[in-house]
């Protein structure tokens, strides 16, 4: 007999569970506090590692073609003259994409739409106001006034997780000191792989998402984490690239339209202790948020959702003990994730580009280990 999940964030953790605990034979309910499935952002990168573990839920081939293949990283100076060109072997073998670009809405339709097809309940526009363990159960009070008693609940609600404090899990988001910019670009033809553009005032680069588009990233250093008026924001951009020329620049032009462009602050986490208490346990960047730098933030979310769903499935009748397999599995690989992505960051800032490269390698290698 099944067990029964109550999942709170439809993210990419929380919504690669539900789909890895149906497949599992569980029952999932999945919780979204918007009222709609709005993704934050334009698009990201599906790493080989992030592409093994939806290949575990069937969903690497529809990522895939939803997206961009991409087989190497060209990283260029400021004025676009490549200087090195990486083409590492990809996790799912010869042949295969290193990583996938991917727009975020289309990520997170079809890890919607598979979760809905298996028999997951999909609910918008709620929450839950209080988690309550006693007598060996789990009871979530929601935000509508229902209530909950699953087997077990799954915290997904992203790096300032309401489920984290409610479990008692103490940890505090810490501002890494950078902004991250992404507007959405037409993809320019020699964009097919991803390009890097490092120069004296930062990073920024050209990832593929699909045949026709792509994004425009950029990191701004040693600034506060203040808004800005959305109206502002394309030509704030177009003023933080002026620095960067050659074929980037008629990239860069495109950027007009405020409605192209997001701007975050970084922040990052890592919850040293348990990431599980009582029947509830920790998932995506709830437990260990990294820095954009890695690109892996995605790879981890849904590496710990297949994870925890089959440490579950393998231990029903004794989840504690499973939550503590699935953090064991997870802690060590993802703190390095988050503290080679906070060292890159570091020096990013100080402009020792040839460094964040070999990070960059030593990491995603790393990653590359199974999981």
């Amino acid at each position: 007999m099944g067990l029964s999940v109550l999942v709170v964030g439809g993210g990419i953790a929380g919504l690669a569970h539900a789909v890895a605990a149906r497949r599992a034979g569980h029952e999932a309910e999945v919780l979204e506090v918007r009222p709609g499935w709005e993704a934050a952002g334009w698009g990201l990168s599906l790493t080989g590692p992030a592409l093994r573990a939806l290949r575990t839920l069937d969903l690497a081939d529809a990522c895939a073609e939803a997206g961009h293949p991409v087989h190497r990283t060209v990283h260029c100076d400021a004025e676009g003259v490549v200087r090195a060109v990486v083409e590492p072997p990809s996790v799912l073998g010869p042949g295969e994409p290193v990583e996938v670009g991917i727009g975020r809405p289309a990520l997170h339709r079809i890890l919607r739409e598979a979760a809905a097809g298996l028999g997951a309940t999909l609910r918008t526009g709620v929450s839950v106001a209080s988690l309550c363990h006693e007598d060996g159960q789990v009871t979530a009070r929601l935000s509508d006034g229902s209530a909950r008693t699953p087997d077990y609940v799954v915290g997904a609600d992203g790096v300032r997780s309401r489920t984290r404090a409610q479990l008692g899990l103490d940890v505090e988001p810490r501002y890494a000191g950078q902004m991250v910019w992404r507007a959405l670009v037409e993809r320019p033809d020699w964009a097919s792989d991803v390009h890097v553009f490092a120069g004296a005032s930062g990073t920024t680069g050209v990832i593929p998402i699909s045949a026709r588009q792509a994004y425009v990233f950029l990191t701004e250093s040693a600034v506060e984490a203040r808004p800005a008026p959305e109206s502002e924001l394309a030509r704030r951009m177009r003023d933080l690239l002026a620095p960067f020329g050659g074929r980037f620049a008629d990239v860069r032009d495109t950027i007009t339209d405020p409605a192209q462009v997001v701007r975050r602050p970084v922040h990052t986490l890592f919850l040293t202790g348990p990431w599980h208490a009582g029947l509830g346990v920790l998932a995506g960047d709830s437990a260990h948020a990294p820095s954009p730098q890695m690109v892996s933030g995605a790879a981890l979310a849904i590496e710990d959702a297949v994870v925890l769903a089959a440490e579950v499935t393998a231990r029903p009748d004794a989840l504690p003990e499973a939550f503590e397999a699935y953090q064991r599995r997870r802690h060590e690989r993802a703190r390095a994730v988050v503290e080679t992505s906070v060292e890159i960051g570091r020096r990013e800032r100080q402009g020792r580009h040839d460094e964040v490269r070999a990070l960059h390698q030593s990491g995603h290698a790393a990653m590359a280990a199974p999981i």
